[in-house]
């Protein structure tokens, strides 16, 4: 695996450049589809699709539930691109190669990006088929996607994450929830690598860290957005009790069943904060 990558801002704007070329608008919101959520990309009106192999510089996502595939269209009036398929550390990629998402939508003038993953609940009083809104993360395993040479133009050297998920974006979020008549609880998310589930152990000891769900995606987005200054809101599925909660084995085919029975719940949810969105605010 290669732990040091450096890119400068030319390597961006080459994906950017390339993606603008295929679209006659610019989009306002990302959307970022995680584990069993790709019936989402459904919610896209007059899409043009543009798979991650076409676009110069980009990563290539080797995960089958994935589709590996740039939607952009619109939702509800506002102009979003839809990202069918993200990447992540276990799949080989050096951190600092897990930035390149969000900076391309930052470039292409992205005002705000919505992230959503599976997770496996470490809080017992979630259930699978529930919602978490991401209130903050933990993350403990030291490397980041930010390390190595600065680009200003994307952000600082060193930056705050003290409203990373975007407080005015979670308090929208929760009030779309209530006015459809969904129940959303608000969490913490704690990272772990993958690919493998996480331990009882480990699981016990995210508990006591505070982490209210737990899963392998999401962080390193969340920290881009933040460096460039974007808005975010954040999702997790809940689609499994995490490892020790129950006594029986994590499969990857509860996680696939968890998204196709919430898929309908989550887009009218997803649908309705973007409706609702005021990006001028």
């Amino acid at each position: 695996m290669e732990h040091t990558v450096h890119f400068d801002y030319e390597y961006f704007k080459k994906s950017a450049e390339y993606i603008r070329s295929k679209i006659d608008f610019q989009p306002e919101i990302a959307i970022v589809l995680g584990s069993a959520l790709g019936p989402l990309a459904d919610e896209v009106e007059n899409p043009v699709v543009i798979p991650y192999d076409d676009i110069p510089n980009f990563l290539r996502t080797t995960v089958r539930s994935h589709a590996g595939k740039l939607i952009l269209g619109q939702i509800q009036g506002k102009h979003v691109v839809c990202m069918s398929g993200r990447f992540h550390y276990y799949e080989g990629y050096a951190y600092e190669q897990l930035v390149i998402p969000i900076r391309v939508f930052q470039l292409l003038g992205v005002k705000a990006t919505i992230l959503t993953n599976a997770a496996g609940a470490v809080n017992e009083t979630y259930k699978p088929g529930d919602i978490m809104l991401i209130k903050d993360h933990i993350k403990l395993t030291g490397a980041s996607p930010l390390c190595g040479p600065n680009i200003d133009e994307f952000g600082p050297r060193f930056f705050d994450t003290s409203d990373m998920y975007t407080e005015s974006l979670r308090t929208l979020a929760k009030q779309c929830a209530e006015e459809i008549g969904q129940h959303l609880w608000e969490g913490n998310y704690f990272f772990f690598t993958g690919p493998q589930f996480e331990t009882p152990a480990e699981i016990a000891a995210t508990r006591v860290l505070g982490g209210d769900a737990v899963g392998m995606s999401t962080v390193t987005e969340a920290l881009t957005a933040a460096h460039c200054g974007m808005k975010l809101l954040a999702f997790s599925l809940i689609s499994n009790m995490a490892a020790g909660v129950l006594d029986q084995p994590i499969t990857a085919e509860e996680v696939g069943e968890a998204g196709r029975e919430a898929a309908g719940r989550f887009k009218a949810l997803i649908r309705e904060i973007v409706r609702q969105m005021d990006l001028e605010v």
